[in-house]
């Protein structure tokens, strides 16, 4: 269901992935009619970041963030970024992303995630870009580095410095990544039945440091579990959320919008969405 006159923003999506190949146009397609005016497509890699970036030249309302995903960190290699930073001024792209730690699946050493992760803090720093941060599992880590980076670049930007996505931890890390100046995004997750435990920091959240996402193709809506997820189940979000914090649906497609757009540098007009060809 649509969230009538707002758009809303899926702030964190993987359009490029090959559960899309098939009916990207489609996909897109149902997000305009869903009422989802802008997508931000996230790269994990190199060659993710890349197509990342062509389907936001493709797509008006497609944005682009470039990054490797802690899943894939032992592969970043000095010539990766500067292709990343190149990649990076590019004027759809409008975030450093996905970085960050996984210490649930491991799939590249911890130290070399670390390494990763502050390599890509640098390179966000010197662009005064704002950064997409993965956290699984990893929380104390994560919070040790994102201090220590705030803390050697302290004063030398004025906005957010960047998004928590899937955000899962606890009323004491929401205080800490808002004192840090970072915004907490949640997805279709926050509606399956063992998430009632953190719904007392997703109230915590204040309405100006609040996104939503799809992370799509992962963590469909519970109605639509085991199936792919896409941004046009974006509003099962918002209807879960505003059930979360006893609000309405529209005021939080509302804010969540305008606090992407502050965030992230993009417009995105009441009532548009993204189409299928880019002017």
């Amino acid at each position: 269901m649509a969230i009538e006159k707002v758009s809303i923003v899926d702030t964190h999506a993987h359009l490029d992935m090959r559960a899309f190949d098939r009916d990207r146009e489609e996909v897109i397609a149902r997000a305009i009619q869903a009422g989802v005016g802008a997508i931000i497509t996230v790269g994990i890699d190199l060659k993710s970041s890349r197509r990342a970036v062509e389907l936001a030249e493709r797509y008006t309302g497609v944005y682009a963030a470039v990054g490797f995903h802690p899943h894939d960190a032992s592969a970043l290699k000095s010539e990766d970024m500067a292709e990343l930073a190149d990649m990076a001024r590019h004027p759809r792209v409008v975030a450093i992303g996905e970085i960050g730690l996984d210490f649930y699946r491991n799939y590249s050493p911890r130290e070399a995630q670390v390494q990763a992760m502050e390599r890509q803090l640098e390179l966000a720093a010197g662009l005064e870009m704002p950064v997409i941060v993965h956290c699984r599992q990893a929380e104390r880590d994560i919070l040790s580095i994102l201090g220590e980076w705030l803390s050697s670049h302290k004063g030398a930007r004025g906005q957010a410095l960047g998004v928590v996505h899937c955000f899962n931890g606890t009323r004491e890390s929401v205080r800490r990544y808002l004192d840090m100046g970072f915004c907490l995004s949640v997805g279709a997750y926050i509606g399956y039945p063992r998430s009632v435990d953190i719904y007392d920091a997703v109230r915590d959240i204040p309405e100006d440091r609040l996104l939503v996402e799809t992370d799509c193709p992962f963590l469909s809506p519970q109605v639509h579990r085991g199936k792919r997820n896409e941004p046009s189940y974006l509003p099962l979000t918002i209807e879960s959320l505003a059930a979360i914090r006893d609000g309405s649906p529209e005021q939080l497609a509302a804010r969540t919008t305008t606090n992407a757009q502050r965030l992230f540098g993009i417009k995105v007009e009441t009532g548009s969405g993204v189409s299928t060809q880019a002017e």
